[in-house]
């Protein structure tokens, strides 16, 4: 198999486009209709949900069995629960992360009619004021609120701004690039991995190669409430890959610079086949890349199997430090992830039997015993 050329700095380029637009889980439209107008500057017909999901196509030398590739727009954010008294704002998180991240996180927060600016503060946050109480306060997100940067004292000054509960909050990405290589930034789950899918799609297309299925790719706005691919599949698509971050900690197989390949999160095993055709490309490529188990993790691909969708399904992910917080990466786990998926998606079926959904024990494949 011909090996295709990465644009690593169209990379660069469209993650901090997409780090630039704010889109925590339900405030997704601009989000959409950035990745949209890329599409379209890409040739790569696509479709819409009702709410926003995006379904791209890339035509393949065959229909049947397809594949998907999937990779979540949405991210972490907050909304406004409680209008105090202080004139500050109580919040609740969206998507499941620690008070503890958001505490100093600048933010907008979003009106029925503008943005205003502010920033997520302990109750207690200065020791000039509560000496070492500042240290035993509780960490949990009724002890965190937003101070705005306008004139506001009261509940009445809050409205008169017109705030409301239910407003969106969405915490800035303060993304750095350093010159060893290093990204550190919030909300690279999945900014990163939308970047990755992109960045491959355009190296199929610049390659003149055609695939040899159907590749759909999926970009989904519900991730991080749980809910992601259980739209936008349809019954053609017999393997889905998840892109998505790994988790990097003492107990992980770490892999900060190549690709982690998942075998189970706490949805179950991946599928044997998928899984392991992904890691026999990792090898024929020469693909630095670690196999992982996340026990406190789920994707895109369980909320496809729990729709109902009869599939195998996988997950590749890049090396993430510190996720859900303020996040960090490497661009070279960035070109594994996109290597792999350039690989997968010009590599035959898993097993042509897929295209039927039901049929014979003929063809269907044997795990090793």
């Amino acid at each position: 198999m011909e090996k295709i050329t990465l644009d690593m700095e169209y990379l660069k380029k469209i993650l901090l486009q997409l780090l630039e637009i704010p889109s925590p889980t339900g405030y997704t439209d601009r989000i959409v209709h950035f990745c949209g107008e890329e599409l379209e500057r890409l040739g790569i017909p696509f479709e819409l949900t009702r709410r926003g999901a995006i379904r791209a196509d890339i035509k393949g030398r065959t229909s049947s069995p397809d594949r998907a590739l999937v990779t979540h727009l949405d991210t972490i954010g907050a909304m406004v629960r409680e209008l105090k008294p202080n004139g500050r704002l109580g919040i609740a998180s969206i998507g499941t992360w620690s008070s503890r991240f958001a505490e100093g996180a600048r933010v907008t927060i979003f009106t029925d009619t503008e943005s205003l600016r502010g920033t997520i503060l302990p109750l207690k946050a200065s020791g000039h004021v509560y000496g070492d109480e500042i240290d035993t306060q509780p960490v949990n997100w009724d002890n965190i609120e937003v101070r705005i940067d306008e004139p506001s004292l009261s509940i009445d000054d809050l409205l008169e701004l017109g705030i409301h509960v239910g407003d969106w909050v969405a915490v800035d990405p303060l993304c750095e690039i350093r010159p060893s290589g290093y990204i550190n930034s919030r909300h690279l789950d999945n900014k990163a991995g939308v970047a990755i899918l992109f960045t491959a799609a355009k190296a199929i297309l610049e390659s003149s190669i055609k695939p040899p299925l159907d590749c759909h790719l999926l970009f989904t706005i519900a991730e991080e409430v749980g809910t992601g691919a259980s739209v936008t599949l349809h019954g053609d698509v017999a393997e889905m890959v998840s892109i998505d971050t790994a988790p990097l900690h003492g107990g992980h197989n770490l892999c900060e610079r190549g690709v982690s390949v998942a075998m189970m999160d706490s949805s179950g095993p991946f599928d044997y086949h998928l899984t392991h055709r992904l890691l026999e490309l990792c090898r024929r490529h020469d693909i630095l890349h670690r196999r992982d188990v996340f026990r406190y993790y789920r994707s895109d691909s369980a909320s496809a199997v729990e729709a109902g969708n009869d599939l195998r399904t996988a997950l590749v992910c890049f090396g993430v430090d510190g996720t859900h917080g303020y996040e960090r990466t490497h661009f070279e786990s960035l070109r594994a992830t996109t290597e792999l998926i350039a690989a997968y998606m010009l590599s035959e079926p898993v097993v042509w039997r897929d295209r039927f959904n039901l049929g014979p024990l003929k063809g269907f494949p044997v795990q090793p015993e």
